[in-house]
């Protein structure tokens, strides 16, 4: 008996992940919060994890994506989950996550975040021979970094810096390292690693400075059992997804990818379906989605820069069709703009100002959508409410045109 291929529509697909990315409805927002997936509110971490990470390169954006997730949660409450003066209340923590970028993670869930970081392959530096760091170098600043900051200290970047030299020898120090408009020492070019395997993240800012501690105390997962966490928690948030989909999102090579998610569907971890005409995977039994007229599609949602929806959802051609593609895409990397969502499609880009307590948010809409509903005209109205509580101001919509680039 040959078993049918479930099959698999964008909508059904967008459907679900909207709903699994807290997007279909806001939740009820609490400090404590309950695991995604139960009935009840959600903490900052719950959202996070949720996710896969907020991408918090610019942190006023991870603030966004976790508030515009929940009904209460503002930027002081993810400041608070951050940190909080009491240790155990801190159940964030912002470090270098997945593409080596900066991430807000849960706290729980650094047993299985920094083995399965580690565990991916690293690709060819980009540096030139003689700047670049051999794999024994690089695992040495790593255990200077983490030895340093094993010491209970909370350090800027200078001060880290000359810590790190101090264990390492004064070739680890020397400004090398092409960054901005200047040059870094040759040790930061692995800076990331540290993050990804536990020996730093981020801590509470020192007036404008960046600090760095050492994360709460946790034992790594093994490595197998946890590259096999990340695939399935990747297709909970993301599937149908191919291997292809999970190698854009990891940064490694497709062919990895492709023999991780063989070893997975030989373990009966997953199992293959049919989305949009195209062999793809779900997590094994996990193949129930929404279906027509049930909800989770409808209406708008503003997702600010590098939203982890915008990045991961595949394929980003149906994610960002027509003008959307090329409006909200920069050389189709996506999470350069912020985005506005439309009945689960990206239908078009805003940007916003803030002036003290208040701030103005400009929504430029695509010529595809031929203007918005009353009904969606009014909800867009209440999103952009929410962008302002969560920032802690008075919003202004303004509907024209965005006239900041990528990244602004």
């Amino acid at each position: 008996m040959t078993l049918r291929t479930r099959r698999i529509t964008w909508a059904e697909a967008s459907a679900r992940r909207l709903e699994r990315q807290l997007l279909a409805s806001s939740a009820p927002a609490t400090e404590a919060g309950t695991p995604v997936g139960r009935a009840g509110p959600v903490s900052p971490a719950d959202v996070a994890a949720s996710m896969l990470g907020a991408h918090a390169q610019v942190l006023s954006a991870a603030e966004l994506s976790v508030g515009v997730r929940t009904e209460g949660l503002t930027r002081s409450d993810v400041r608070a989950a951050l940190w909080d003066d009491r240790p155990e209340k801190r159940t964030l923590v912002k470090t270098y996550g997945p593409r080596g970028t900066v991430h807000l993670l849960p706290a729980r869930e650094l047993p299985l975040w920094t083995a399965a970081l580690t565990a991916l392959p690293t690709g060819t530096s980009p540096f030139p021979p003689d700047v670049r760091l051999s794999e024994e170098q690089a695992d040495q600043v790593v255990a200077a970094i983490g030895d340093t900051l094993a010491e209970g200290a909370c350090l800027t970047i200078d001060e880290l810096s000359e810590a790190v030299v101090a264990r390492t020898g004064p070739w680890f120090g020397e400004p090398v390292m092409p960054a901005f408009q200047g040059m870094w020492p040759r040790w930061r070019q692995v800076m990331h690693r540290a993050g990804q395997s536990g020996a730093l993240c981020f801590g509470p800012d020192r007036g404008r400075k960046v600090t760095y501690i050492r994360p709460p105390a946790f034992t790594p997962l093994p490595p197998t059992e946890a590259l096999a966490s990340l695939v399935r928690n990747y297709l909970r948030a993301y599937g149908p997804a191919t291997p292809a989909h999970f190698a854009k999102w990891a940064a490694v090579q497709g062919g990895w990818a492709g023999r991780l998610f063989g070893s997975s569907a030989e373990a009966g971890e997953i199992e293959e379906v049919e989305f949009e005409g195209a062999r793809a995977w779900v997590v094994a039994g996990d193949t129930e989605f929404p279906g027509p007229g049930e909800g989770g599609v409808r209406g708008v949602r503003l997702l600010p820069y590098f939203d982890a929806y915008a990045v991961a959802a595949q394929p980003r051609e149906l994610l960002f069709p027509g003008a959307a593609y090329e409006r909200a895409l920069a050389g189709g990397q996506a999470g350069n703009f912020p985005v506005l969502l439309v009945d689960g499609v990206v239908g078009g880009v805003w940007h916003q100002r803030r002036r003290g307590r208040r701030t103005t948010v400009t929504v430029e809409l695509l010529d595809q959508l031929g203007g918005l509903t009353a009904r969606q005209r009014g909800e867009l109205g209440e999103r952009v409410e929410r962008v302002g509580e969560v920032l802690e101001a008075t919003a202004e919509l303004v509907i024209g045109k965005v006239e900041v680039g990528p990244h602004a």
